[in-house]
């Protein structure tokens, strides 16, 4: 099947690369655009109490008012504010108030928003109802307004800082906004310089930049087709994890065909029938590297969490996609340039010499036992730490600390509890009637009393007196770790048990999400991992005809996974004292190390099956098979590591512990699993790795026959030196 798609994709080419390009422009053209979404329930499932809490606030107080942002005043001195300094604070305010910014309703302060310690003052700023969760207006209105309180605060003795939800959205989008740049120009460049050593031509540097770009535009279309008319939940955010998803698996499958494409070239076979035999050859092992991949993000519509759910099926799109490019327009691309693709270089004329791929070849075949031991040895030392590691929810603590919004919280803090900017919400629902304003006073009490709790307002109640609202301000910071785990804890047993009789208590807030989603989270990661995996195995085994093998090989792809989660522990919460991780951090191996590392296994594994096949001692089978794997999986996994590598130089550690996790997992997953581990326990097993399909059986070579020249080259002597 492969050889004849390749067949289709070399010989007609214009009509392959015409039908991408329409198929292209027309989706950018037709297909409806994605859209940003910051509903909770497209997060958690509507059975979590934070959500039900969401849904009872929208129905019964429309209207609610929180601020969207703070503004902190302090004196420039540090010292009490005076009188006069007070003054100065309501005319800032109003000052700020009469700019009458975009997705502003008002701008506003009282006395009471002056702390006991008489040091801080605030100014609350509240957007209209239209804007209160936007993702784009708030943070642009908060950018105008600070400007403006720069202006306004000339000739006083005041300083101020904004901070509060919407300052830091635009903190985290301002300072990640370099990095994704950063991270583009990084990843371009690196592509762009490697293809470039390796190949030694231009051409073959850029096409695939233009490539991918093109299956990102047709992606893209696709995902936002799907999500408007079979129901997929996506949204914008999805765009950039889309980007290194595409580059990730794109440069890996372009780097798959043009190795071997090469290496038919070398073997003396005419441009075309060599393309051909190398979408023929690698073809299988492609188609099974991306169905591994779409598996493992499918597995992902078991997830609780919305946002999974939704990333799931709109990056497997995105694989697939890649998929049919690797097997029709990369060859079609190919096929035009013929061997002017590796202008200037004519090193695509003879086999080079590799001393280092061709010394590792020999050393696996040599000492296979050792090799494998101390290979597994060192994933299970690094795979040690990921026992200990901890969850972090608190994604604010993560951002860099010069931010206006951090320095902001603290002067806040300064004053009053952590928890003023955002206060965790508690309401009581009668299930019988209105309810009674005595109970309600008598519940103030119950959850004033709460240890953590810094202060609860009167209750609110909607006009038909069946709910009541309660703001309760906490004394630690809404997202960190012992804020949630007040909200999940001594809050929500006190609220529950304390509801006046008749009535069922809800605790929501910002707290009582993230409490939330920590519990989702910790479901998935029981469900979603384990059935991925066995996907995976069922994928390795059609494609091996074997059920030992796919065995150990998710063996070793499972001591991967705990030697990249294990070394991020150790780098960050033990050498960095850092609280915890980042808790999406095991989701994000999970994706890039796991699915798309797994693309390097096969490819070592079908290149071993594929030498047994010859008839060649075992020994030659594993040199040959690794000599001639490891310059490409080399090559692919560099580049993807240093991408991710790049946020390291990132001010923010959760950045930072996503770009040191991804980068350091793929290089143990090229390095040591697929190098060294895969093929000596391979070898090791002989036979019985390929049981029962026995793969292994010596065959004749169905393309060695494909045209006059397709032989020559193919039977190497013992000990005939292998060259990348």
């Amino acid at each position: 099947m492969f050889r004849r798609v390749g067949r289709f994709a070399v010989h007609r080419p214009w009509l392959t690369i015409a039908g991408w390009i329409i198929a292209a422009v027309a989706l950018s053209l037709l297909a409806p655009g994605l859209k940003s979404t910051t509903d909770e329930t497209e997060f958690l499932p509507s059975h979590y109490e934070s959500v039900q809490a969401g849904k009872l606030q929208e129905k019964a107080f429309p209207k609610t008012e929180q601020p969207s942002a703070i503004v902190v005043f302090q004196r420039s001195d540090g010292g009490k504010l005076t009188a006069a300094d007070r003054a100065d604070v309501a005319k800032v305010t109003g000052g700020l108030h009469d700019k009458h910014r975009k997705g502003i309703a008002r701008v506003e302060t009282s006395p009471q928003a002056v702390s006991p310690n008489g040091e801080i003052a605030l100014a609350n700023v509240i957007a209209t109802n239209k804007n209160a969760q936007d993702q784009t207006t708030l943070p642009n209105a908060v950018k105008d307004l600070r400007q403006d309180a720069k202006g306004l605060l000339d000739g006083t003795h005041l300083k101020a800082g904004f901070t509060g939800q919407a300052a830091t959205n635009l903190d985290a989008q301002e300072s990640s906004g370099d990095t994704d740049s950063m991270i583009m120009s990084a990843t371009l460049l690196l592509i762009i310089i490697l293809l470039l050593v390796i190949f030694r031509s231009p051409l073959i540097a850029l096409m695939p930049v233009l490539i991918i770009a093109l299956v990102f535009a047709v992606a893209l279309g696709l995902i936002g087709t799907a999500a408007e008319l079979g129901g997929l939940k996506a949204d914008t955010s999805i765009s950039a994890i889309l980007i290194v998803v595409l580059f990730g698996v794109g440069t890996d499958y372009i780097l798959f065909l043009l190795f071997r494409y090469r290496e038919e070239l070398r073997d003396g076979r005419q441009p075309k029938e060599a393309l051909t035999n190398a979408v023929a050859r690698v073809g299988e092992t492609i188609a099974s590297a991306a169905g591994a991949v779409i598996v493992a993000f499918l597995a992902l519509l078991l997830s609780t969490m919305g946002m999974m759910r939704a990333m799931g099926p709109s990056l497997a799109i995105a694989v697939g996609v890649t998929l049919v490019a690797a097997l029709t327009l990369v060859p079609a691309v190919f096929s035009l340039l013929g061997t002017k693709a590796f202008w200037p270089s004519k090193a695509w004329k003879k086999r080079s010499r590799s001393r280092l791929s061709d010394g590792l070849g020999a050393l696996v075949a040599r000492r296979p036992a050792a090799i494998a031991v101390l290979s597994a040895a060192v994933l299970a030392v690094l795979a040690v730490g990921a026992v200990s590691f901890k969850a972090e929810f608190d994604t604010d603590s993560q951002l860099p600390q010069k931010l206006e919004s951090v320095q902001a919280m603290k002067d806040l803090q300064r004053g009053f509890s952590a928890g003023q900017s955002d206060p965790a919400m508690v309401y009581v629902e009668s299930r019988s009637g209105t309810l009674d304003k005595g109970a309600l006073g008598t519940y103030k009490k119950e959850l004033a009393g709460v240890d953590g709790v810094g202060a609860v307002s009167d209750p609110v109640v909607n006009p038909d007196g069946t709910v009541a609202q309660y703001s309760v301000v906490l004394k630690y910071r809404p997202t960190e770790d012992k804020a949630i785990d007040l909200a999940d804890g001594a809050l929500r047993d006190t609220a529950h048990k304390a509801a006046p009789d008749g009535s069922k208590a809800y605790v929501g807030g910002t707290s009582a999400v993230l409490a939330d989603v920590e519990k989702a989270v910790s479901h998935d990661y029981k469900l979603v991992f384990p059935i991925a995996g066995l996907a995976i195995m069922i994928i390795l085994g059609l494609l091996l005809r074997s059920i030992v093998a796919p065995i150990y090989l998710m063996i070793s792809v499972a001591l991967g996974f705990g030697a990249t989660l294990g070394s991020t522990v150790w780098l960050f919460q033990d050498l960095q004292h850092k609280n915890g991780l980042l808790f999406m951090l095991p989701v994000i191996v999970y994706l890039f190390v796991v699915a798309i590392g797994t693309d390097y296994n096969i490819l070592m594994v079908a290149r071993l099956r594929e030498e047994v096949r010859r008839g060649v001692p075992a020994r030659e089978a594993i040199h040959t098979a690794v000599a001639r794997s490891a310059p490409t999986i080399a090559s692919a996994a560099i580049i993807l590591a240093g991408t991710f590598g790049v946020l390291l130089l990132a001010d923010n550690s959760m950045l930072q512990q996503m770009g040191f996790a991804v980068a350091f997992g793929i290089l143990l997953t090229a390095f040591v699993m697929a190098m060294l581990l895969v093929p000596t326990v391979t070898s090791l097993l002989g036979h019985k790795a390929w049981w029962p399909g026995h793969q292994d059986a010596p065959r004749p070579d169905p393309l060695a026959e494909a045209g006059p020249d397709a032989g020559v080259g193919r039977h190497r002597g013992a000990g005939e030196e292998v060259r990348s």
